[in-house]
């Protein structure tokens, strides 16, 4: 590309891939005099805004760095022991240069191709069989959003299985033990709530009491206050009454602790996050979730496995729920799409690093540092009583008021976090950073709490050391071995184990090597810049229920990212706890309920979802317990008006919410949105919009104007949060006025602290996540993203991915059927091509996109929302060099098939129904193929220097659901 002298070092410069220079090319190749012009071409006169976003001005990267560094200060790093699922960790250095700070992993897409992401796929095996092994459960899948709504997924999927097995009766209950962390209970009752499930909280051997239509217990394994609980008889009552057991779990106390697994669970879930994943602040971190093998088809999330490929070699695939949401709709499992699989990642390469035995050895060395504490605090300090039985790492102490509040103060003054229970008791959690300097500090707080000076020179306290207790009961320790595979045993030393991060980064495709074009799943640049916070320790290390005053940094993050997101939707509430896209469409739906369930007398429980839609839109749905009625869609890709008004008056009295993706799901700006909302308004009923494809909104529409009432946003697409392998992601919603009073709350909310919103009438009493703020860490990420850009760039970045992706429909248009447009033959920021015409030659849309990964890209998405179909979307990020080698790609391939087409090549043999092309086959002595190894390796000439070499050829997915394994082998 030639040098533009117009270009200057902007932020939006380096953010946006055309130079000035090429959009004047690509705008002339469209016929277009400017951008204004393409705009409103593209985009109905009635929908656009007329008024600019009221945004900061951007800033440059340079004055970024020192302003967000300048904000971390705000936040207070305090000693902190609070617990309750969330805790210090140590992230080997090697994980976090190799993995959390690498491209080459935190920019690959979902593993939907298996081919391009063996590597991504082969460290969630490992992390698999790291979560069967450590809770003694057959089968696990590849993590799931947090601990809090893996319980409630456990809940669901329980609930699911019985019902469809006829094994649960009317008015069910679910019992949830009240040593369940807080927030885990109020998620637990939100989703019970949408179910309509009754639920019961009480101490768990209370269960003999009640006579109900109990299906499900829920108990902690320790529990929130640390103590280990004897639930032997409750086991025994629940099996013979056909109660189905979900046990919340520590994950690191399964190397000392006997495994659920082995004494009755039916599902065990938890976090990963002790597995060197840092707080922050409340995420991201990696949930996991273990359970039998009959329950492997309804275990929600994705499940990898393993499977064989063309030439038999082992590949690795993702198994049995591959795209479930999408194909089963209402009747999936789970609504999940974004997991956690960076930081799933990180832990499996945690416990890759330390081995067995270096985790048995922190655990040990985490449990013999609390009872040091237990003896150094009651054997030295007055009429304070350690009440915990037994417990793995948090004691529980039990002291008069008077003393606790001077305790608070000496603690706060000594910057230390406890967990107070109330005027009486409190919890130490010590963990895997904690040491002796640590336990002298914890104790010099105790002894000066009695109004008595510590001097760490003298001798304060009585020697603890020839006392030992027991704190693990025997018939719960555990015997039996976990992570014996050869992988968890050959990686100890730095340099292997970077050897073997880099031989699997090798395997996958990233944005590092090509674009990644796929619809509505918005793969832009993720600015080193932007990334920046993640690896700094004030914004890591920060407990998600640490007090107000020392979070002041993530508060004003919070608070301006609020603000920001209301300016670019024109909503008026806003809720950053969803921590996925599809939980932001369960939390605004979960809001829509809540509002009418309150202010309207009729029950509402019908949703009008497009056929179009994403697949989690009706999954969502479902799980908020509504009634799913699918709205016709016309051959423009446009929502059908005469079938919406038919099933809105068969459906008005239950009519509770219309859920529409703007631009539609098929890439066309619907002239008639207006309309459409103005119907579901006037028959009482409220508007969700799905925030997949805010990328051609921002700047240009508004939300508010359309008259959507509540939307959510994907901050992993639109706003640079990268996809991370397929996790983390972040789902905030945004509400209209008379919503905002039911938007989420939390156990541990901080309203005040974090907003300016009047909280007085706040009707909110339902909780979707374990973090008040969800993956808080990353929210760092879209503020950057919107600081650096401003309200100019901003729009640029919506106007330019238009360009793009009519640039690309142009091109392609003689070549593929295009197949829907605008009024003016205008796309929106992506494009759909129909493939359906091949398969008259023996050609389907997967071999395509099989053959593309021989030039170097990953498919664009596959059969969504259109069988046998491909959504292109390229983003504002891709230069016209990145995106004239992609439509260069196509064309080719086009030409492959016109071969095939004019009987050059067969049905049965050709360069697409055998690609990829791994270097093994490329490579071997003997060449069965009527094409040569030049065509199938190098169909264009700038693929020599650009080639990824794939390592294994096209993976038999048949085999791999028929013969299902799940852990290393």
């Amino acid at each position: 590309m030639k040098k533009d002298s117009v270009r200057i070092k902007k932020f939006h410069d380096r953010h946006i891939g055309p130079s000035c220079s090429d959009i004047k090319t690509m705008l002339k190749t469209l016929h277009c005099s400017s951008i204004i012009d393409l705009i409103k071409k593209t985009i109905p006169k009635k929908i656009l805004s007329q008024k600019k976003i009221n945004i900061p001005n951007p800033i440059s990267e340079y004055k970024y760095l020192k302003h967000i560094h300048r904000i971390g200060k705000r936040n207070k790093i305090y000693r902190s022991y609070i617990g309750l699922g969330y805790k210090n960790t140590i992230t080997p250095s090697v994980i976090q240069r190799n993995i959390l700070e690498n491209p080459n992993w935190y920019t690959p897409y979902t593993p939907y191709q298996s081919e391009i992401s063996q590597g991504r796929l082969e460290a969630l095996m490992n992390f698999q069989t790291m979560i069967s092994d450590l809770t003694g459960m057959k089968i696990s899948n590849a993590s799931m959003l947090d601990e809090s709504t893996v319980s409630a997924d456990a809940m669901f999927m329980i609930y699911q299985e019985k019902i469809r097995n006829q094994k649960i009766k009317k008015n069910p209950y679910i019992f949830v033990s009240n040593n369940l962390y807080p927030q885990t209970v109020s998620v637990l009752k939100t989703r019970c709530f949408g179910l309509g499930i009754n639920v019961i909280h009480d101490d768990y051997d209370k269960i003999f009491q009640y006579e109900k239509n109990i299906f499900c217990l829920l108990i902690s394994y320790p529990s929130c206050s640390g103590e280990i609980n004897d639930y032997r008889n409750v086991i025994k009552y629940a099996k013979e009454n056909n109660v189905s057991i979900i046990v919340s779990t520590d994950l690191l106390s399964l190397s000392l602790l006997k495994p659920p697994g082995e004494w009755g669970a039916d599902v065990v879930v938890g976090t990963s996050q002790n597995f060197g994943i840092p707080m922050g602040y409340g995420g991201p971190h990696a949930a996991f979730f273990a359970t039998k093998e009959k329950y492997k088809r309804f275990i929600p999330g994705r499940i990898i496995g393993i499977s064989i490929d063309k030439e038999s070699k082992k590949a690795f695939r993702m198994s049995l729920q591959t795209r479930e949401q999408h194909i089963r709709r209402e009747k999936a499992t789970s609504n999940i799409c974004t997991s956690q699989v960076l930081p799933a990642i990180m832990a499996s390469m945690y416990a890759l690093y330390h081995g067995k035995n270096g985790l048995i050895n922190i655990a040990n060395s985490i449990h013999e540092n609390a009872k040091k504490l237990e003896l150094l605090l009651v054997n030295n300090i007055k009429n304070i009583f350690q009440i915990n039985t037994s417990y793995f790492d948090t004691i529980r102490i039990k002291v008069e008021s008077t003393y606790l509040k001077n305790l608070k103060k000496i603690a706060n003054k000594k910057k230390t976090n406890f967990r107070y229970i109330d005027q009486n008791h409190l919890t130490i959690t010590v963990d895997e950073t904690t040491d002796q300097e640590d336990l002298n500090h914890i104790f010099s707080i105790f002894y000066e709490a009695n109004n008595k000076k510590y001097d760490r020179k003298k001798k304060n306290r009585n020697s603890y050391s020839m006392i030992p207790i027991n704190r693990i009961p025997s018939f719960l320790k555990r015997f039996s071995s976990f992570l014996d595979h050869e992988v968890f045993h050959k990686y100890y030393s730095e340099h292997e184990i970077t050897r073997y991060i880099k031989r699997l980064e090798k395997k996958d495709i990233s944005l590092t090597q090509s674009m990644i074009p796929l619809g509505s799943c918005t793969m832009k640049l993720n600015a080193c810049s932007e990334l920046y916070s993640l690896s700094q320790y004030e914004w890591r290390d920060i407990h998600p229920f640490a007090p107000k005053e020392q979070t002041k940094g993530y508060i004003f993050i919070i608070k301006n990212l609020k603000k920001y997101l209301k300016e670019i939707t024109g909503l008026d509430g806003v809720s950053l706890q969803p921590n996925s896209g599809a939980q932001g469409e369960y939390a605004g739906l979960m809001v829509i309920k809540k509002y009418q369930n309150l202010s309207q007398k009729n029950e509402k429980n019908i949703a009008l979802i497009p056929s179009s839609s994403h697949g989690t839109n009706p999954a969502s749905a479902n799980m908020a317990g509504m009634k799913i009625v699918s709205i016709a869609t016309k051959n423009d890709g446009s929502i059908d008006k005469k079938d919406l008004l038919k099933k809105v008056k068969e459906n008005q009295k239950s009519l509770s919410v219309l859920m529409i993706t703007y631009p539609s799901t098929n890439g066309v700006y619907e002239e008639h949105v207006k309309e459409i909302t103005e119907i579901i308004h006037d028959y009482g009923g409220q508007v969700y919009m799905d925030g997949a494809n805010m990328n051609a909104q921002i700047g240009l529409i508004k939300p508010s104007d359309l008259g959507v009432d509540v939307c959510h946003l994907n901050l992993h697409k639109t706003f640079a949060i990268p996809h991370g392998g397929g996790g983390p992601g972040m789902g905030p919603i945004c509400v209209a006025s008379h919503l905002k009073p039911y938007l989420p709350n939390h156990p541990f909310s901080k309203w005040n602290s974090s907003s300016n919103d009047n909280r007085k009438n706040y009707k909110g009493d339902f909780t979707i996540s374990s973090s008040q703020y969800g993956s808080s860490l990353i929210l760092t990420i879209s503020y950057a993203y919107i600081r650096l850009l401003g309200a100019n760039g901003l729009k640029k970045c919506t106007e330019v991915s238009i360009l793009n992706a009519n640039y690309i429909k142009e091109k392609l248009k003689n070549f593929y059927k295009i197949l829907y447009v605008g009024k003016n033959g205008m796309v929106a920021h992506e494009l759909i091509i129909d493939c359906r015409s091949f398969k008259s030659i023996g050609i389907e849309v997967m071999d395509i996109a099989k053959r593309m990964i021989d030039y170097g890209y990953h498919a664009p998405t596959i059969s969504f929302p259109v069988e046998g179909c491909m959504m292109i979307e390229p983003t504002e990020s891709e230069s016209k060099e990145e995106i004239d080698r992609f439509i260069e790609t196509l064309i080719s391939i086009r030409k492959e098939i016109k071969e095939i087409e004019n009987g050059i090549f067969s049905k049965e043999e050709n360069v697409l129904v055998n690609a990829p092309h791994s270097i093994d086959v490329l490579t071997k002595d003997k060449w069965n193929y009527s094409y040569s190894r030049e065509k199938a390796a190098y169909p264009l000439s700038w693929v020599r220097e650009r080639k990824f070499w794939t390592s294994v050829n096209r993976v038999n997915d048949v085999y791999g659901d028929r013969n299902f394994v799940c852990t290393c082998i």
